[in-house]
């Protein structure tokens, strides 16, 4: 504090004199009323000194009671809640800082998803802190953020490490659940495998209480313990703030091809350690084991028998070869592990149930069928399990998108035209069939005759897990 500069009186010119009367501190009566004019200006400042002493004193004090208790300082500190979800940005919500907590500027970390960490210098050491729980309207859930000295009132605080996410998709399909999830997993591999206290789920800044099973099912898998999602009912939609916390909103964003086939490596590395699987590999040398992993409905194969039957001929020309044909509706997340991990090649109408290709070997196959549209409508989403197989080091064979069909989109609206398309059922070329699972059935036998494949198999069960317990 800097010191109080008194500034003496100065002398007030001849026949200007005038008595000064303290404000302040009053004098005995003793004094005389005739007292000289030099006496008079004497006392008055000595009336000033003490009624500056005072006050620095007083001010003093004041700090010194502040440092005692920091907390006292909370009314002189205005926190301002900003909502979640920003609608000025309703026509990109995921583009620059997206629309959820859209005031903040991303952290990048070379090969690493962008991501907002609490506290830290980017957020000048504060807080992280929220308000509200609505699950339908991103606009009525808040953020702000706080000293750790001046929380908002009445604020919940959340200790440890918190998980916070918002995708602009579901947390129920397993491809966008897994999108959400992979930094997250990233994070833990890579931050001396941290594992969180809860996670906080939202979409356009709405609470999400739940995620697919087999999502969670492959978090509890790498995390080694149980999810905990936080439905924030204890707060009474109040305030609550987190000790620490750590927000991913753009799923994986920036993060490199590198980054992705680590935290894929170790996905599939402990989902096998999970459910307690081998290494995958076959029973012998240059045994080829086909799935033809089938749908219901949307994106179903219009004469499946004929499929079956194409794919059911060729393998029975290629030596060591064995087909078998699913239904994934009732398998456990288990089950599902298990038979990708005894599958050579994966052939499938583009779906979510795809994801699942992730725990197959390294250097496996896929085939991907699509109905009709899609080529011409549905812009990047038809490539999201080319991303997968590159992630995850397997070899995406190439689609096969349905040209055939009488129905014609009735609109001259892309995006509707991909709606009219997108659940399509798909039809099938029997001798482009025939050739294209020929060839790959060919090439994965070749391969597992290799030195290369036997090196690969051997490595991975030497392989031990990364953030192995």
């Amino acid at each position: 504090m800097e010191p109080f500069q008194i500034t003496p009186i100065p002398d007030t010119p001849k026949g200007k004199h005038k008595e000064i009367k303290p404000k302040i501190l009053s004098f005995s009566s003793s004094f005389s009323s005739h007292s000289s004019s030099s006496s008079s200006s004497s006392s008055s400042k000595l009336s000033i000194y003490f009624f500056i002493t005072s006050v620095s004193l007083l001010i003093t004090l004041f700090q010194i009671q502040l440092l005692k208790n920091p907390l006292s300082r909370s009314h002189l500190l205005s926190i301002t809640f900003l909502p979640l979800k920003d609608l000025n940005f309703a026509s990109t919500p995921m583009d620059g800082n997206t629309w959820f907590m859209s005031s903040l500027n991303d952290t990048f970390e070379d090969g690493e998803a962008e991501h907002l960490l609490f506290p830290s210098p980017s957020s000048h050491h504060n807080l992280l802190c929220l308000s509200g729980s609505d699950r339908s309207n991103g606009t009525k859930n808040s953020y702000a953020l706080a000293p750790r000295h001046s929380l908002p009132n009445g604020a919940m605080f959340f200790k440890g490490l918190t998980f916070i996410s918002d995708s602009y998709y579901d947390y129920e399909n397993l491809w966008h659940g897994l999108a959400a999830m992979v930094p997250f997993m990233a994070w833990h591999s890579t931050k001396g495998c941290e594992k969180p206290e809860r996670w906080l789920l939202y979409h356009w800044g709405e609470l999400r209480v739940g995620m697919s099973s087999w999502v969670k099912m492959l978090v509890e898998a790498v995390m080694g313990e149980k999810v905990m999602i936080e439905d924030l009912e204890e707060t009474g939609g109040g305030s609550f703030c987190f000790e620490r916390a750590v927000v991913f909103r753009h799923n994986e964003g920036e993060m490199g091809m590198e980054r992705k086939k680590m935290v894929y490596d170790m996905m599939r590395c402990k989902a096998r350690a999970f459910c307690r699987l081998g290494s995958g590999g076959g029973e012998r040398d240059g045994m080829v084991r086909v799935t033809l992993l089938m749908r219901k409905g949307a994106r179903s194969f219009k004469d499946e028998k004929t499929v079956v039957k194409i794919f059911d001929r060729e393998c029975g020309k290629v030596e060591g070869c064995r087909l078998k044909v699913i239904r994934p509706n009732n398998l456990t997340f288990c089950d599902q592990v298990k038979l990708m991990t005894e599958t050579d090649i994966l052939a499938s109408p583009h779906g979510a149930q795809l994801t699942n290709m992730l725990f197959m070997d390294k250097n496996s196959g896929v085939m991907e069928f699509f109905p009709k549209g899609w080529k011409e409508f549905a812009g990047v989403g038809q490539y999201v399990f080319r991303w997968i197989a590159d992630a995850s080091g397997i070899k995406h064979q190439g689609p096969w998108h349905d040209s055939n069909g009488d129905d014609q989109c009735p609109y001259n609206d892309n995006s509707k035209c991909f709606g009219f398309y997108k659940n399509g059922r798909i039809g099938h070329d029997e001798a482009y069939f025939t050739y294209w699972t020929a060839k790959v059935l060919r090439e994965m036998r070749e391969y597992k005759l290799t030195e290369e494949y036997r090196y690969a198999q051997q490595e991975l069960r030497a392989r031990k897990c990364l953030c192995a317990s």
